[in-house]
C-alpha cells in the first residue's frame, strides 16, 4: 500500500467513527467528542488533498483555519453542556429537545 492509500484509510476510519458516534450517542458531551473526531478526519483529508495536488501549503493553511473554527465550536458546545447540566440536571439530548421556551 502506498502512503496516500494509508492516509485515505485513516480518513475513512475517522469519518466513520465520528459519524457512528453522532448517530449512536445521546449524551451532549459525547456528541461534541464525536464531532471532534469527525472534523479530524476532514482535516486529514484536507492535508492529504494538498499533498497529492502539490499544494501542501494551501492544505495546511486550510487545516489551520478549520482547527480554529473547530475549537470555537467545541468550546461553545462544552459550555452549553456545562450550563445544561447545571441548570437542568441532564445531558440527555432527548430530554433537552423536549424543552420549550
Amino acid at each position: 500500500m502506498s502512503d496516500i492509500e494509508i492516509i485515505l484509510a485513516g480518513v475513512i476510519a475517522l469519518l466513520g467513527i465520528g459519524l457512528y458516534g453522532l448517530l449512536i450517542t445521546r449524551n451532549l458531551i459525547k456528541v461534541v467528542v464525536a464531532l471532534q473526531i469527525l472534523v479530524k478526519g476532514a482535516l486529514l483529508a484536507l492535508v492529504a488533498a494538498g499533498e497529492t495536488s502539490d499544494q501542501i501549503n494551501l492544505g495546511q493553511s486550510l487545516a489551520m483555519t478549520v482547527i480554529v473554527a473547530d475549537t470555537v465550536v467545541a468550546v461553545v458546545g462544552l459550555a452549553l453542556a456545562v450550563q445544561a447540566k447545571r441548570l437542568l440536571g441532564t445531558l440527555d439530548l432527548k430530554e433537552l429537545s423536549r424543552l420549550r421556551g
